[in-house]
């Protein structure tokens, strides 16, 4: 069941393997002026060439925004985070890169974005778990829940790499199980204008 929503200042989604089709049919979804931002943390190899925001720019009304250090958060933006950086949230309206070491292999690491918006956000943060090879963002939406904010995960029987939404399945209190074409549906939902 939906738990109520309190207003939403960020939407914070982490995948890995299989979850760019989502993230896809999501941005081409949502609508034009939600009053918050979405931040992608999504699995790249270190050093690959920016193609990522290039390739969603072209899916979305939305403007699409590699973060850089000290990038200031806007609303009605995509945010992704780039290949071999963490990113951690400073205050409510200033994000931060470092290149500390690789946490579950990874970096960017969605454990530590999620933990920084669980921190920084509280109860107006919703963690969204994509598909995924490796277990990384299970417990940074443990941390956003403890933190009060909303967690929701891919069902996990829809994606095409079940073992990262199975973890957070069977060890996360979450708030709602998506299907990847529901996703954009459910967000637009939480439209903070409206």
């Amino acid at each position: 069941m939906e738990t109520p929503i309190s207003k939403t200042e960020l939407i914070v989604i982490g995948g890995s393997a299989g979850s760019l089709q989502v993230i896809l049919e999501m941005i081409k979804n949502l609508d034009e002026n939600l009053g918050f931002p979405v931040l992608l943390v999504v699995h790249r190899k270190a050093y690959s060439t920016s193609i990522l925001p290039t390739l969603l720019q072209q899916f979305t009304l939305w403007k699409v925004i590699e973060v850089e250090d000290k990038t200031e958060i806007e609303n009605n933006k995509i945010y992704i985070v780039p290949a071999d950086y963490h990113l951690l949230f400073e205050d409510k309206k200033t994000m931060s890169l470092d290149s500390s070491e690789k946490m579950n292999y990874s970096r960017p690491s969605i454990d530590v974005t999620f933990k920084s918006a669980g921190e920084t956000f509280g109860e107006s943060v919703i963690g969204v778990l994509l598909s995924g090879a490796n277990a990384d963002g299970v417990e940074g939406l443990n941390y956003i829940r403890k933190n009060k904010g909303k967690v929701w995960i891919q069902n996990p029987g829809s994606a095409e790499v079940d073992y990262m939404p199975r973890q957070a399945f069977e060890r996360v209190d979450y708030d709602l199980l998506i299907e990847p074409k529901d996703l954009a549906k459910h967000i637009n939902k939480l439209a903070t204008n409206k």
